[in-house]
């Protein structure tokens, strides 16, 4: 072999090299982007039981609950645009159109979605609460069949009958003369489910221009302080001992803020339909976490009313 031939072979085997190096960078960086999705996911379905625990157990309101995790988390979403994006917070503060839009993003998406999740878990349990915030799945597609004006693909079609059916077993425990959930349960997540759908389609040319922490942590500043408001918790804080605050400071911590920031990062590497998916873990943690912390029971039919709801999911995503 002459000197360019060996140099050529060379070549060639270090672009092998260097390909395959990619597709190993590429593998561990998805790898770790489910992992993160997953955890994400986890630490929802623990907050949801979380909550259920502090309502149940220590007679916390729901709306108190929703104030203190918003104002208590706050600011760590904007320490960490702090630290990550410090230009693009320091513009978004002297920009009043943007927060304007920012405040309005709040009021019609965290603020909704945060009190009708906590209202759902009162009247209901974390578990079918979360199933339930599942259906905005549906929601989303109805808008996206709306704004594209076309008709559901049968795949589509055969998510909502799974989804109807699932409702279906789940608010009768399939005998039709009768309500087993709570009408209030079951209207509080559906709202739940709206408040979910808009959160996936009101911000998202927010979050392209001023990325996510700034946006999350303004929004949940804005829903915070017009909670406070209204709610005015200093007034009514509950009665918590050594392990009411622990709760407290994990729902905060890991079930708000760390939540979002694992299944936020761990989005961009998997991607929205995969995040999706690997989502239905939300659901499934917090029946476990429901029932076996807090001895929370589930009848045949509203593990079939779960299954069907989580299987819609993977249908029509």
């Amino acid at each position: 072999m002459g000197e360019k031939d060996g140099a050529a072979a060379k070549g060639a085997a270090g672009t092998g090299g260097a390909a395959a190096a990619t597709a190993a960078g590429t593998g561990d960086a998805l790898r770790r982007g489910v992992a993160l999705v997953l955890l994400g996911a986890t630490c929802w379905g623990v907050n949801g039981t979380i909550s259920q625990a502090l309502m149940s157990g220590y007679g916390v309101d729901p709306i108190w609950l929703t104030t203190v995790k918003q104002l208590g988390s706050f600011w760590l979403f904007l320490l960490g645009a702090r630290v990550v994006t410090p230009g693009r917070l320091t513009e978004v503060a002297h920009d009043r159109r943007a927060l304007l839009r920012i405040l309005g993003c709040s009021i019609t998406t965290i603020i909704l979605l945060q009190v009708s999740y906590m209202q759902a878990i009162l009247w209901t349990n974390s578990g079918t609460a979360t199933v339930l915030q599942s259906l905005n799945l549906l929601m989303v597609l109805a808008y996206v069949c709306v704004r594209l004006r076309r008709a559901p693909k049968r795949r589509e079609v055969a998510g909502i009958a799974l989804a109807f059916v699932g409702v279906y077993l789940l608010a009768t425990g399939g005998n039709p003369t009768t309500l087993v959930l709570p009408a209030q349960g079951l209207a509080w997540g559906l709202l739940t489910a709206l408040g979910q759908s808009l959160l996936s389609i009101v911000p998202v040319r927010l979050v392209e221009r001023w990325g996510n922490l700034v946006v999350n942590g303004l929004s949940f500043l804005f829903a915070g302080v017009v909670l406070a408001v209204f709610c005015r918790p200093w007034e009514r804080v509950p009665s918590l001992d050594a392990a009411g605050c622990a709760l407290l400071a994990a729902s905060v911590l890991v079930g708000t803020f760390g939540a979002y920031v694992f299944y936020m990062q761990g989005l961009k590497a998997v991607g929205s339909l995969k995040a999706t998916m690997l989502g239905t873990a939300e659901p499934v943690v917090a029946a476990l976490t429901s029932a076996l912390l807090l001895h929370t029971s589930f009848s045949p039919t509203d593990l079939a009313g779960f299954a069907l709801i989580i299987a819609m999911v993977f249908v029509t995503a």
